[in-house]
């Protein structure tokens, strides 16, 4: 399938959108829950699999559809189609504070890999398809790294990382250990495995992860800050337990609630 070139503007600072601009007869493709606003002549249809092989019959879309549950994904994809006379634009939210990354996949060599959760949209004509780590050690110990996106093509594609955003050039030859939370996409040059990280006081009170990834060129690799899985496990350390715990987190509230109660049982019994 042929490729839209659409143009984009990313706009906000911690909890960012991107703007897509299509022309008439245009589309884009969307991550299910990701819109966020379009303009009237914009059709919205969700689709089986992910939109790329519309025309290549029930297997196809089987096929795109299977892929996308592998990753952890939605069977469905959304496809916003530009039906009118005029540009008219629809705009795509990050799910958390973050950055939104535009990805020219043409220049990057036609294929992405990121992490499954990363994408966000595309124009019409990127395939999602998955990647599995060849190697035992990384299946066994890679976690989040294990089953990632792949993205084909040679149109737009715009992902989702979380916190502060930083990519990296690796010559040939070239190592980077990264936490495996925080690879956010990498070109397929690069070669991604896991490495232990050989000392068994580090793993049990370093606070980090016993495994690593490691990372060797040549290609580019992108690195985010604040994985969700991280920011997912700190806000839940911070939240109140069940079981008597918001009680014991000062509910002003309550206690006053309480106290009020008892002062006006207090002074019903004086008057009478």
């Amino acid at each position: 399938m042929a490729m839209d070139v659409v143009d984009f503007e990313i706009k906000g600072a911690e909890m960012q959108f991107v703007e897509v601009e299509l022309d008439p007869g245009e589309a884009a493709i969307g991550e299910a829950g990701s819109m966020m606003f379009m303009e009237a002549g914009i059709e919205m249809d969700t689709v089986f699999g992910d939109g790329s092989a519309q025309q290549g019959g029930i297997f196809g879309k089987l096929l795109g559809a299977g892929k996308r549950l592998i990753t952890g994904e939605s069977l469905f994809t959304t496809i916003y189609q530009n039906q009118g006379s005029g540009k008219k634009r629809v705009a795509f939210a990050a799910p958390y504070p973050g950055k939104i990354l535009p990805m020219d996949l043409k220049q990057l060599g036609g294929t992405l890999i990121c992490q499954k959760d990363a994408f966000l949209c595309a124009a019409r004509g990127v395939s999602l398809g998955i990647a599995f780590q060849r190697k035992l050690g990384t299946g066994f110990f890679g976690g989040e790294g294990f089953i990632m996106q792949k993205l084909d093509g040679d149109g737009m594609a715009f992902v989702h990382a979380g916190g502060t955003v930083v990519r990296r050039e690796l010559k040939a030859g070239e190592t980077l250990l990264v936490d495996t939370g925080c690879v956010v996409a990498y070109t397929t040059g690069v070669d991604f495995d896991i490495q232990y990280v050989g000392k068994i006081k580090t793993a049990l009170f370093g606070g980090e992860g016993v495994f690593l990834a490691k990372m060797t060129g040549p290609g580019h690799v992108w690195l985010q800050s604040l994985p969700f899985s991280r920011l997912a496990s700190r806000i839940f350390a911070a939240a109140p337990q069940t079981g008597g715990g918001g009680r014991e987190e000062g509910n002003l509230l309550s206690g006053l609630g309480g106290a009020g109660g008892l002062l006006g049982s207090v002074l019903g019994g004086e008057r009478d």
